[in-house]
């Protein structure tokens, strides 16, 4: 199993446009067959997405959903900050 943490910072005059964006992409997510857990949650204008992946090769299709790469290029200029994407592995 593969856990990813992702971190998303809005700029606070777009934060509805990159909550609605967010939960779209959550949405489709879910529905990919090597998707264990997608979850999000939110704190003022900072989203965070808890992911666990099957296998890296599930991984690897969820990167190339084309619903993936529009996120990320539309959500550019809404954000803060670059998107961070730390693959992590369980500890405890």
């Amino acid at each position: 199993m593969i856990s990813i943490t992702a971190i998303i910072k809005s700029k606070k005059e777009t934060i509805e446009v990159v909550k609605e964006m967010v939960h779209n992409l959550v949405t489709n997510t879910r529905k990919e067959a090597a998707c264990i857990r997608y979850d999000l949650h939110y704190s003022e204008n900072v989203f965070i997405i808890w992911e666990e992946w099957k296998d890296q090769a599930g991984l690897d299709i969820h990167n190339s959903q084309q619903y993936l790469i529009d996120f990320i290029a539309e959500s550019e200029t809404l954000l803060a900050s670059p998107i961070q994407v730390y693959k992590t592995t369980q500890v405890l």
